[in-house]
């Protein structure tokens, strides 16, 4: 008897069901920033001893192949990860490269070996890319709240924030998550305002550093609310599946938040 099975054994299958919906719920839609158990792309997850097989459905079948190859690579890994887990089939249901994903899939083949000469950028590479749009949106999303809750504040010293000055809310946490997986400082005394290598900026660039910013973090909550009507609009039932984001991000509307202070240059 192997391991992953004694394990298994060890679980109700009610208990095993919730261990995987839990490490699922780990896996992130790259460009929408938020849980495939959140966005309703679990179709169906079926536990069976040491077994689990996962069926993800995207909002269209033409999605980014990079994108859904990404999501179902991940949500196999975190099954896998799993202690009493055995075999581990997750496959991508309706989408245009279906075939070509899930068989890369089950062969371990990797992004580069599943794609070939399609496959542009390294996967970790596109993984880094999302990485960073997820961090200036969580920083903006941040610093957004604290202009709102200090309407006389002058934009300019935001560059000066620290993680200190932020509230303990889930849009800290958030934030907090994000600059860890970019490996950015996560002390008290650290800068919110930073680049992708943790570098300030001076107060003059802050108004549109925070433009810019602002930018990133409507394209991600517009998309992601796009997409989820997507979702149920192709597969009816799934709004069922779907919840709102952990740390508050709920779709906001594409509105530019100005103040009096705010520069325009």
């Amino acid at each position: 008897m192997t391991v992953a099975v004694a394990d298994s054994l060890s679980l109700s299958p009610v208990a095993a069901e919730d261990e995987a919906r839990t490490a699922l719920g780990a896996v992130l839609d790259p460009e929408l920033d938020e849980p495939i158990t959140d966005l309703g792309f679990v179709r169906s997850l079926a536990v069976e001893g040491a077994d689990v097989v996962v069926h993800l459905r995207l909002p269209t079948s033409f999605c980014s192949p990079s994108f859904a190859y990404l999501m179902a690579s991940d949500a196999k890994d975190a099954l896998t990860a799993l202690t009493w887990t055995g075999r581990v089939v997750v496959e991508l249901d309706d989408h245009h490269d279906s075939d070509l994903i899930n068989a890369g899939l089950a062969a371990d083949a990797g992004y580069r070996g599943t794609f070939r000469h399609e496959a542009e950028q390294d996967l970790e590479e596109l993984r880094a890319t999302f990485r960073r749009k997820a961090h200036t949106a969580a920083m903006e999303r941040c610093l957004t709240a604290l202009l709102r809750s200090q309407p006389d504040r002058d934009v300019t010293s935001l560059g000066a924030v620290t993680l200190a000055d932020l509230p303990p809310d889930g849009h800290t946490e958030a934030l907090r998550r994000r600059r860890t997986a970019l490996g950015l400082p996560d002390g008290p005394d650290a800068l919110v305002m930073v680049d992708h290598d943790g570098h300030g900026y001076p107060p003059e660039e802050v108004p549109l550093r925070l433009r810019r910013a602002r930018s990133t973090r409507i394209s991600i909550d517009g998309n992601a609310h796009f997409c989820r009507g997507l979702l149920r609009t192709r597969y009816p039932g799934s709004e069922a599946d779907q919840t709102v984001r952990a740390d508050g991000a709920a779709f906001i509307p594409l509105t530019t938040l100005t103040t009096s202070k705010e520069h325009t240059s």
